[in-house]
């Protein structure tokens, strides 16, 4: 076991709505880790020959990238943290979610499930862009993180703060004991965090290693009132991203994790009762399955976008080389429903260009139209939102001809 367990009292507390026997004062267990700082881990051969495939294997992902490419990242990075979200059985069909956040973009107002999920994508962004760049990284860029996360939550003010109680996984709602897990106690946090910090910092370990055991412990800490698995993944993408194996592409390592929720939960215990090595031998697995259902995905966007572009080019009045059409084409991975004023942002085209281009692309059967009135239209990519699907499920893209 990499810790301790501390067993406390929780006091007697007789103005708690909650029925007599959860009133009463009762003995639990806390766990408190050990500090990852000093502690010398070492891989066994097969683990680390896991390590080094799914290394290799994202790797060879990002080494694709390109300018062109960067819609295809932005839509990677969307199916990460849409399934980390499901993780936590937050969910909503593909489809669904992308016509939402479509009206979100024209300023309607969508539901409290969408909205919390859109967060998600925000707060993940937000780990890959300014907290993984962070010259030296510290728990302010955990709250940053974990405020995007929670601003549009009902529960919105505990976002950017760390716990001042006790917190438990399992058991009832009104007290630790006979909880699954509990937590080291509040004022243990601070410290813990600053060590996480550092170990993030590190360059010592195998990067997808440090990823693994940066997770765990955070997961094993649960620094929040709530948000701790989310926040929890997109760390292990500010670690990839700052030792520089994912410069472009993050691999949805969320879809897998989704797919077998008990399986990884099960990893956090083994991490929590000192069997490290199998729980790195489960994220390296994981990781290597993410990152080939990527490539595989990025190969069948490509190949849409090329289908896209020999329908453009067959019709009867196809658009010169320079027209916004083709432009609009480039960014529609990145935003599977599009709207006039996203294709403008997005190209840098004028508006006049851009609803003409969209006509185009809809004679050609390209785009389809999801909304009829004058204002606020929409339109849907045709058939990347069946890509998306399957990328979301962790399924094997079907050949496409």
């Amino acid at each position: 076991m990499r810790g301790r367990a501390v067993t406390l009292t929780w006091q007697h507390d007789p103005t708690v709505h909650a029925p007599a026997k959860y009133r009463r004062a009762c003995r639990y267990t806390a766990f408190i880790p050990d500090p990852l700082q000093g502690w010398n881990f070492k891989l066994d051969a097969d683990v680390a020959g896991v390590v080094a495939e799914a290394e290799s294997i994202v790797r060879e992902l990002n080494a694709r990238t390109a300018p062109a490419l960067a819609p295809l990242a932005r839509l990677l990075l969307r199916t990460e943290s849409i399934a980390s979200s499901k993780v936590e059985g937050i969910g909503l069909g593909a489809r669904e979610l992308a016509r939402a956040e479509a009206r979100l973009k024209t300023g309607r107002k969508v539901g409290s499930t969408v909205a919390e999920i859109l967060s998600n994508i925000d707060a993940m962004q937000l780990a890959v862009d300014e907290a993984a760049a962070a010259d030296d990284f510290s728990p302010d860029q955990i709250l940053r993180i974990h405020g995007r996360l929670m601003e549009s939550w009902p529960t919105a003010r505990i976002g950017g703060h760390f716990r001042a109680v006790q917190n438990w996984i399992g058991g009832n709602d009104y007290n630790p004991c006979g909880a699954d897990f509990v937590p080291p106690p509040p004022e243990y946090v601070p410290d813990l965090l600053a060590d996480l910090c550092e170990a993030i910092d590190d360059d010592l370990l195998p990067p997808l290693v440090q990823a693994a055991i940066v997770h765990g412990q955070f997961e094993t800490i649960h620094p929040f009132d709530d948000g701790n698995g989310r926040t929890g993944r997109a760390l292990i993408h500010v670690v990839l991203r700052r030792r520089g194996v994912t410069p472009a592409y993050v691999p949805p390592i969320s879809v897998v994790l989704a797919g077998s929720k008990e399986t990884y939960i099960g990893g956090l215990v083994d991490f929590r009762n000192g069997e490290v090595g199998k729980w790195v031998d489960q994220f390296a697995a994981v990781t290597v399955r993410a990152g080939r259902l990527a490539a595989q995905y990025l190969d069948a966007v490509t190949d849409l976008m090329g289908q896209w572009r020999e329908r453009l080019a067959a019709a009867p009045d196809a658009p010169r080389a320079d027209a916004a059409a083709w432009a609009i084409i480039d960014v529609l991975p990145a935003h599977p429903i599009v709207t006039g004023s996203v294709a403008a942002a997005a190209t840098g085209r004028s508006k006049p260009q851009v609803y003409r281009a969209l006509e185009q692309l809809e004679a050609a059967g390209i785009l389809e139209r999801v909304s009829t009135g004058r204002r606020n239209r929409s339109w849907e990519a045709a058939g990347l939102l069946d890509l998306i699907e399957g990328l979301e499920a962790g399924e094997l893209p079907a050949t496409r001809r």
